[in-house]
């Protein structure tokens, strides 16, 4: 089982409402377990090929379902997003727009990016994982605010093509 086919069965148990799912095969045994309020920290054990099964233990707080809100309504006109290409988040994680703390952003609103650019990262399960930019172009809007939750194909950027 892999990094994304892990972060997937999180989605659905976090989703799913059950407090806890085992999977177990002749190699690993997986046990997510969800909990109400305050997110638990992540412990893993790596999985090694032909030896005796290894427990990992992988707890998600559980995700309360808000009602559907009324979208705001724009002050100003709105304005025509389908001429820019959206940059959207790999996995689910926390986006960081920053390398370090005490570094910049990656991008701004109006940078130029070159196609294989970094322009965040995006943390799950201990791992900063580097979003690239898949095109050349300028951005427009930068659509997650730093440090905040972001789900598997969320929006990030809108990017104007080059």
């Amino acid at each position: 089982m892999d990094l994304k086919e892990i972060q997937n069965l999180i989605k659905f148990v976090a989703r799913s409402g059950a407090s806890e799912v085992s999977l177990e095969t002749e190699d690993f045994k997986i046990t997510i377990k969800t909990h109400s309020g305050v997110p638990y920290p992540v412990e893993s054990v790596p999985v090694v090929a032909h030896t005796a099964p290894v427990h990992q233990v992988v707890e998600v707080p559980s995700v309360p379902v808000a009602p559907a809100a009324e979208p705001p309504k724009p002050a100003a006109p709105a304005v025509d997003e389908s001429k820019y290409i959206t940059i959207k988040s790999p996995m689910i994680g926390t986006f960081y727009r920053r390398p370090a703390p005490d570094k910049p952003p990656f991008v701004e609103v109006g940078s130029e990016i070159k196609k294989g650019q970094v322009v965040c990262i995006i943390e799950a399960m201990k791992l900063f994982n580097e979003i690239e930019s898949e095109v050349d172009g300028r951005i427009v809007k930068v659509l997650v605010d730093d440090q905040k939750p972001v789900e598997y194909d969320q929006p990030l950027f809108l990017v104007e093509p080059l």
